[in-house]
């Protein structure tokens, strides 16, 4: 059954039928799917153009029926990557593959059995990654609320071996790493497989409040506990959970005091009074700056700091997890689909391999706005000229390096980036620096299209013609032997890169 996905699969069946539709609603298809249903082509026609989340069709076919072959001629124009499966009789399979040009693996006889049909189903979502995540695969673990640890590459499986070996102990954990990376995530993986994981995980962001706000937050308001006897601070509320420290280093000097009291005697000074209580919880905390530096500058508190560290993971940047970057788009596809009740999109061999590439400084953070846009906008073209200039690296896509200087091609003498111009005015100077320019600029089109000379004029909206004088006039010379950075025959569009390169 389809019941292990992160959720049940939207199906929409269109179909004359009662018995199919009655079949397909069982309370045993149930568990394996969410059933939206039309009773004719048209209805379904209405459904599609609202965007109503299915993601997949299943379609009843007679071919004494016009009306289903007429949707499907509508859907190949509409949604021609949308997965379809056809209902229909063994006598028809012939000139059903025939008029809808959809193979065998894509047909279901009549009667059916519900097994077939989810096999059929899930052999589709697996084929074009159109938001399908199986949860079942010990590389993405649920951990609640809509939240997944994703362990496809090495690197993360280890991290996980490592967090499952603290979960068992019950002592502080220090998680750092780059912005994004998903340190929270690590946080709520270890707070699972603890014995604490049937009370609170509780996070606090060192770095948001004021000291006394924060003090407050941690520890309780003594004035406000008195006189309406509200909650004593998270510490109090989060007794036998665990409670996560966002941004330790960005903690205010007094409360860092007050935490190390916690960690050295656990014990909790509380709003209550003046009598301490037991400091039934346990601590995590996360970093996201240099710890080394922040230490130097008296910032953070040595002794806090080696209270917290004595069992340091270090979650990777994305640019060292390229083998999980394909699932992660899938992960993030199918949760935001399913948010904004939208169809989920397929990611193309050429946007796969670009994003594989992209160095992705904004970690997953990044790759979910990149997917939050690409899922609204749905401009395969612009997602790709997004990401095709490396912000962090100044390297295209295609790893290889485009740089203001391309350096001689063959047979031409050595240069330096800046050419000394012929006199000394300045409109001398202006020509040379915009003829240097311009040399680079069409570098970049053709070592980015492979040396296709039609594709960079595309590319830099010139005339073929053009291309071909420029070329001349600057003695530019393909290099050999030179591979494509791309696919044969795709390029991503021409685009002025503007700001940083980062996800808003």
């Amino acid at each position: 059954m389809i019941a292990n996905h992160i959720d049940a699969v939207h199906v929409l069946v269109v179909s004359h039928e009662p018995a199919v539709l009655r079949m397909l609603g069982s309370e045993e298809a149930s568990k394996a799917w969410h059933l939206e249903t039309a009773s004719n082509g048209w209805e379904a026609m209405e459904r599609m153009q609202s965007g109503t989340a299915s993601q997949l069709l299943v379609l009843d076919v007679s071919l004494n029926d016009a009306e289903p072959m007429h949707f499907m001629r509508w859907l190949t124009c509409f949604r021609p990557d949308f997965p379809v499966v056809l209902l229909c009789c063994p006598d028809d399979a012939d000139r059903v593959k025939e008029a809808t040009g959809l193979d065998g693996e894509s047909i279901v006889f009549k009667p059916f059995d519900t097994n077939r049909l989810d096999k059929v189903i899930q052999r589709h979502l697996d084929r074009t990654g159109n938001g399908y995540v199986d949860t079942a695969s010990k590389n993405i673990e649920p951990l609640g609320q809509g939240s997944y640890f994703v362990s496809a590459s090495l690197i993360m499986q280890k991290l996980r071996v490592q967090a499952a070996l603290l979960a068992k102990t019950d002592v502080p954990v220090l998680i750092v790493g780059e912005k994004g990376t998903g340190k929270y995530t690590v946080a709520s993986l270890i707070h699972k497989l603890s014995v604490r994981s049937g009370f609170k995980l509780l996070r606090v962001n060192c770095g948001a409040m004021p000291e006394a706000v924060l003090e407050a937050e941690l520890f309780g308001d003594r004035h406000v506990a008195a006189s309406r006897q509200m909650s004593l601070g998270k510490f109090a509320a989060g007794e036998k959970g665990t409670i996560l420290l966002e941004e330790i280093s960005e903690m205010p000097a007094g409360v860092q005091s007050k935490l190390l009291q916690v960690l050295q005697n656990n014990e909790l000074d509380t709003a209550a009074g003046a009598d301490l209580m037991p400091a039934n919880v346990r601590i995590l905390a996360t970093s996201s700056t240099n710890l080394d530096r922040v230490l130097a500058a008296g910032q953070l508190r040595e002794d806090l700091y080696h209270r917290l560290s004595a069992f340091t993971l270090q979650v990777p940047s994305l640019r060292q997890r390229k083998d999980e970057i394909a699932t992660l788009l899938r992960y993030f596809m199918h949760n935001l689909a399913r948010h904004y009740g939208l169809p989920p999109r397929g990611f193309s061999s050429s946007m796969l391999t670009a994003c594989q590439h992209y160095s992705w400084p904004g970690n997953l953070k990044e790759m979910e706005a990149f997917v939050k846009r690409y899922l609204v906008a749905g401009d395969h073209e612009s997602m790709l000229s997004e990401i095709a200039m490396d912000p962090v690296a100044g390297v295209d896509n295609g790893s290889v390096s485009i740089s203001m200087e391309l350096g001689p091609t063959p047979g031409e003498k050595s240069r330096t980036r800046h050419t000394e111009p012929k006199s000394g005015s300045l409109k001398s100077l202006v020509q040379d620096v915009k003829s240097e320019a311009e040399r680079n600029a069409i570098g970049a089109a053709l070592m980015r299209t492979g040396w296709n000379r039609k594709a960079a004029a595309r590319l830099l909206k010139v005339s073929y013609r053009t291309m071909l004088y420029k070329i001349e006039q600057y003695k530019m010379r393909a290099p050999q032997p030179y591979l494509s950075p791309l696919p044969a025959g795709e390029f991503p569009a021409y685009a002025e890169v503007k700001g940083n390169g980062k996800a808003s």
